[in-house]
């Protein structure tokens, strides 16, 4: 089993090249600073979400943010998987399956009702996999964001 860590400021400087890798992965344009910038709350204890790092502390293998909103829709506090990112050369493992399996549990105890995560709409794999993790498309639904 992936050992899943609760991140805290002192994890930054390890954090910090893996959500990089991530990014780059996904072409998100983001320089270090703003990185830094957006990390250091969610770091520091913030209610509005949190970071849990992957495998050994010392050297993660990858990480999971996610951030906390309210549904009245859902029944109270729900989540939002922001990122979740796990190291080329250890894919293929089975390990995020086993992030997505053994985090909203552990979510859910703390009185989570739901967790929603976005997933590309060309991206099958990943599709076939959340939905076998019991992560189901909204009918009539599509994620709009405006930036502000």
């Amino acid at each position: 089993m992936t050992k899943l860590t609760l991140a805290s400021m002192d994890d930054l400087e390890r954090v910090l090249p893996l959500v990089a890798a991530f990014h780059a992965e996904e072409d998100i344009e983001q320089d270090d600073a703003t990185r830094r910038a957006a990390l250091a709350p969610l770091l520091e204890g913030s209610p509005h979400g949190c970071v849990y790092l992957a495998g050994p502390t010392r050297a993660p293998i990858g990480y999971v943010i996610i951030t906390f909103g309210w549904s009245i829709e859902f029944g109270g506090l729900d989540g939002f998987i922001d990122e979740i990112f796990i190291r080329p050369g250890v894919r293929g493992r089975g390990i995020g399956t086993e992030i997505l399996v053994s985090l909203p549990k552990t979510l859910a105890a703390a009185g989570m009702k739901a967790i929603h995560l976005e997933v590309g709409l060309e991206n099958a794999s990943a599709r076939r996999v959340y939905e076998k993790l019991r992560f189901e498309p909204r009918e009539n639904y599509m994620l709009m964001t405006r930036k502000l």
